[in-house]
């Protein structure tokens, strides 16, 4: 199997991610069903990502002809078997959990043609986590996106099972949609860069839930030195809360430590009051207009968050 045989790709979990991936593999001329568990997950779903064709008619990479032709590439399904049919390429972003992702795999296997290649869009765990369970742990491999709407770098990192040929077809695949690859010798959880911004991350959270400084502080005091339009509570709110929860929580009670476990009530405060980030308008920061972008922030104007 080479790039040239891929034709369809499969997106396994409809949010802020596999929108993006979907919509990515979908404007480079690739056939993209979207998965998830209701149509109404769906709906919205296809929703935000004429939104985010949008966004990139605005930033010059695609005119209206083009949005409408990559959105008639685009078909949604919360049928397994039948968004499963003739799927070449499968990409997945399921919450950030190995049972979950175990599962969604599994299922998919016994439905999906025995040539699909399978690839995770995971953060922070690693493939070896949950390869088995997929049924062709030598056709699996991380393929994992930043947020596309600000970089084209990706990850390439094969578990010790995955065959060589099928990590350079990942490689070629992700070429083919634009993107810059970054290739893991080993597996290592939060892949290169992520395990840079998963420090920024901790420290951060753990000022703020010391009650060090304010979470506006924390991101003037970066923002302010490094010269960055963003500071790390901002960055969380772009990632989603629930996201940074999820694998904050699951680290925290994996290693037992009460800090790690602190940062991670910290941010449940957020995810239980339903507000996410930028995808629900609310997290740290309110959007469209968050303060952090105002003029004064940085010198400490008075400002609502």
């Amino acid at each position: 199997m080479t790039v040239s045989d891929i034709q369809k790709v499969l997106i396994l979990g409809a949010g802020t991610m596999g929108q993006q991936i979907g919509f990515v593999c979908a404007m480079h001329g690739y056939d993209v069903v979207m998965y998830d568990l209701s149509m109404d997950i769906l709906e919205k779903s296809r929703r935000r990502m004429e939104k985010l064709g949008h966004w990139f008619m605005a930033m010059g990479k695609l005119d209206e002809a083009g949005l409408r032709d990559t959105m008639a590439r685009v078909s949604i399904s919360a049928d397994a078997a039948a968004a499963a049919k003739d799927a070449d390429f499968v990409s997945e972003s399921v919450p950030e959990d190995p049972k979950i992702k175990a599962a969604v795999f599994a299922q998919f296997h016994g439905l999906c043609p025995e040539r699909t290649i399978f690839t995770t869009n995971t953060s922070m765990l690693v493939p070896s986590m949950f390869a088995d369970s997929t049924g062709r742990p030598d056709r699996f491999a991380a393929l994992h996106f930043h947020d596309l709407r600000m970089s084209n770098v990706v990850d390439v990192m094969p578990h010790p099972g995955t065959a060589l040929e099928v990590v350079e077809l990942i490689e070629d695949f992700a070429k083919s949609i634009g993107q810059i690859v970054i290739k893991l010798h080993r597996e290592n959880h939060g892949y290169v860069f992520n395990v840079m911004l998963s420090n920024l991350f901790v420290s951060a959270l753990t000022l703020a839930s010391k009650d060090v400084a304010s979470v506006q502080d924390i991101d003037r005091a970066w923002m302010g030195v490094m010269q960055t339009a963003i500071g790390p509570f901002g960055i969380m709110d772009q990632v989603g809360l629930s996201t940074v929860w999820h694998i904050t929580d699951y680290w925290a009670k994996r290693s037992g430590d009460a800090q790690s476990q602190a940062n991670a009530d910290f941010l449940k405060q957020f995810v239980d009051k339903g507000q996410l980030g930028y995808k629900t308008s609310q997290g740290f920061y309110t959007y469209p207009d968050p303060a952090y972008a105002r003029p004064g922030f940085l010198t400490g104007e008075k400002s609502e968050t």
